[in-house]
């Protein structure tokens, strides 16, 4: 008999972007979210190391078909090559470090975009919601 792929089990963030997907206020399930790590996919055409500030991230921003601006962030590698599976490089943050330093523009955050367990944030939902 076979053991299940690791992959197969959800993460504890998928686990949490399901609650919300029942209760929208659930805090305890906030919480998980923000003391989460987010894979946040880095472009191919990223400049590396040299010039690079190891404590900023360049958030690679889609533009979605109605103009809306959103960032695609992933709770696992799965995911995120189900959904991106062109890229091949990310970088781990916490969620609650990225929420707390989120533009005041009108940028949307989009956890494991159309998945399953997808959760799309406005601008102020990231701040107000995650930054902890």
């Amino acid at each position: 008999m076979e053991t299940p792929a690791h992959d197969d089990l959800p993460t504890p963030a998928q686990q949490a972007l399901d609650a919300l997907a029942v209760n929208a206020e659930d805090q305890a399930a906030l919480d998980t979210l923000a003391h989460s790590d987010v894979l946040v996919p880095v472009p191919d055409d990223a400049l590396d190391g040299d010039g690079a500030e190891p404590t900023t991230v360049a958030l690679p921003v889609l533009e979605q078909s109605d103009g809306d601006q959103v960032v695609p962030v992933f709770t696992s590698e799965g995911t995120m090559a189900d959904l991106l599976p062109f890229v091949s490089r990310y970088r781990l943050i916490p969620l609650g470090a990225l929420a707390s330093q989120w533009p005041a523009d009108d940028l949307s955050l989009a956890i494991d975009g159309s998945s399953e367990h997808g959760l799309t944030l406005t601008s102020q939902g990231v701040r107000t919601l995650l930054a902890r």
